[in-house]
């Protein structure tokens, strides 16, 4: 199904079933990100309104639970689909995943998305680096804006 290998260890199994006891909804992985005090969880297409919950009601819920912040990003096959869904709420124009060794490149269409998907301290791009080293083994590079070049 994916292209590379992701282990889990006992306390992200641990995770998964617990937002699927408290969400009926499915999560295909999990990261905890120690750095933002976090725990991200990739969910299964078409889950993600059980995941989030009635006005984010499930996510706090998880939060009280699991004690960190809980982030979910909807998985699709479409790699550039899934890569989108992870700067989500920013809007992004394109990905560009070159051959072996280049960086995944994400475009953005104005600079008003620019800060949304870089994130508060870079949090929302750190989140898009682990989930694309984890699930297609390559890096993410800069943000580009039309026009604009590296940001």
């Amino acid at each position: 199904m994916h292209e590379l290998d992701r282990t889990l260890g006992f306390k992200e199994r641990r995770y998964i079933e617990e937002l699927r006891i408290l969400t009926k909804s499915t999560a295909i992985d999990c990261v905890i990100d120690d750095r933002f005090e976090r725990i991200i969880y990739v969910i299964r297409p078409g889950d993600m309104g059980l995941a989030i919950g009635k006005g984010g009601d499930n996510i706090k819920k998880m939060s009280r639970v699991l004690g960190k912040r809980i982030e979910m990003v909807e998985f699709d096959e479409d790699r550039e689909v899934f890569i989108a869904n992870m700067f989500k709420p920013a809007e992004v124009a394109s990905v560009s995943f070159g051959e072996r060794d280049e960086l995944v490149l994400v475009t953005v269409p104005e600079r008003g998305d620019f800060g949304l998907a870089i994130g508060k301290g870079g949090s929302t791009i750190e989140k898009a680096r682990i989930l694309v080293r984890r699930f297609y083994g390559k890096e993410v590079g800069d943000i580009l804006i039309p026009n604009r070049g590296n940001i």
